[in-house]
């Protein structure tokens, strides 16, 4: 190739226009809670938003376009019950040995945003900011614990005077958006004052409270938490455990304190975790029509090795229980971001950040334990094909985004863009792509 027929090709690449989107997701089956949609649509990202969600985009507009028919396109996934403060080596603790890296365990299960669960409190967040939320893909956020040391074991979560509201609501108040709500877990007492406290400080920084109501007293029965300490907005997790009265005795189905505490506008989440879902609980109160407002893991190191597994496993178990794939999309969405106050998120608006999961619906005959180890079966599983996140793939499970090894030039080496791909190189000018060089 003569120098003047290089430079005339080069400059030809460098006239054409940029493509109007970095990636398009193309033909697959969209459902979004927020605009009421489900149906096949194509999905075009640029510059880490949502930029069009549309019919029959055209493959040639974007960068990068990965066909997705046959397959469920949704909003990131959001787990707003997981504990991620990891990494301080202290054994024991939920701000330590007991919990996980969260990169490692959501965009396989495509999920792109977590809530932390009261790991850490007003002491030690921003400990939890910098070794965790900081240093990770994934969106972390976070419940802060009224402890004011977090769910570092009995002899912190028991101590009183380390239940300081001002305190807490100063420091969630100092990281707005990041700290999502106040958290109250494993009180043993027959105090209500980790309670009150937690929405004293969720009251003074205006943001809902999520309550692990501990251990069952009836000094302190769940009705007068459900109907006279939370507020409309705040939220019971661990909602089918059937630990502390969820449950009517005689009919199986819910407890008069949830009717009541529902029309009181409490949310009921579901905090799965290890010994927190009960087949004998779930599916009376499902098919009584209790439903999760929203769907959660409560993950970390024993559940996600048991029962629980991870987020995709706990929405199978409701699909399982007869809802519809959409309604269980919703509860893994749109509604726990309207809980957590974060309602840019879970949904696919143009405009919004580009989080996307795209999921296979396989069929089959498929087993789901429970916190006891009973099983229930099922004939579907979602399994996460893609997970975008800010508008880059960060998971593709079986390689639809990539090219076969056969297709490509020989000697080929690294494939992928970083304009759309989360672990690619940056893009070279495109005089250099057309010359070879590198």
């Amino acid at each position: 190739m003569t120098i003047r027929l290089a430079t005339f090709i080069a400059a030809a690449a460098l006239a054409q226009p940029a493509p109007q989107y970095d990636l398009l997701l193309k033909g697959g089956h969209v459902i979004d809670a927020k605009n009421r949609l489900s149906a096949v649509r194509d999905v075009a990202v640029k510059d880490g938003k949502i930029a069009a969600v549309s019919s029959n985009i055209p493959a040639a507009s974007a960068l990068k376009t990965v066909n997705v028919a046959g397959l469920y396109v949704t909003p990131g996934l959001i787990d707003i019950h997981v504990h991620c403060y990891a990494g301080t080596g202290e054994r024991g603790s939920y701000a330590g040995d007991l919990s996980v890296y969260p990169d490692g365990h959501s965009f396989r299960n495509g999920v792109t945003t977590v809530a932390d669960a009261g790991g850490a409190g007003w002491r030690n967040f921003e400990d939890f900011l910098d070794r965790v939320i900081n240093r990770s893909r994934t969106r972390v956020l976070a419940f802060l614990n009224i402890v004011g040391n977090g769910m570092r074991g009995g002899r912190y979560e028991q101590n009183l005077d380390d239940m300081e509201a001002k305190a807490t609501a100063d420091m969630a108040l100092k990281h707005k958006g990041i700290i999502v709500g106040i958290k109250s877990a494993h009180y043993n007492g027959p105090e209500t004052a980790p309670f009150t406290r937690a929405v004293e400080a969720g009251t003074a920084a205006r943001i809902p409270v999520m309550i692990d109501y501990g251990s069952n007293r009836p000094e302190r029965p769940i009705s007068d938490l459900l109907t006279k300490i939370l507020r409309p907005g705040d939220i019971y997790t661990h909602c089918y455990s059937g630990l502390r009265g969820e449950q009517q005795g005689a009919t199986g189905g819910p407890a008069q304190a949830l009717i009541d505490g529902r029309k009181r506008g409490v949310i009921f989440d579901v905090g799965h975790g290890g010994g927190s879902f009960s087949w004998r609980v779930a599916v009376p109160l499902v098919k009584a029509g209790f439903l999760p407002d929203s769907i959660s893991t409560d993950l970390h190191v024993s559940s996600m090795n048991a029962g629980m597994k991870d987020m995709l496993n706990v929405m199978d178990k409701f699909l399982a229980m007869g809802l519809p794939l959409d309604d269980v999309i919703a509860r893994s969405t749109w509604n726990p971001s309207r809980e957590i106050q974060r309602e840019d998120l879970g949904h696919l608006s143009p405009g919004a950040p580009a989080d996307v999961a795209v999921l296979k619906l396989e069929k089959g005959s498929f087993g789901f334990v429970d916190m006891h180890g009973a099983r229930l079966d099922g004939s579907t599983k979602l399994i996460a094909e893609i997970t975008v996140r800010d508008g880059k793939i960060v998971w593709d499970l079986n390689g639809l985004a990539r090219e076969r090894w056969d297709k490509l030039p020989a000697g080929y080496t690294h494939q992928g863009d970083a304009i759309w791909d989360a672990y690619g190189r940056a893009r070279r000018p495109a005089a250099a792509r057309q010359s070879g060089r590198k």
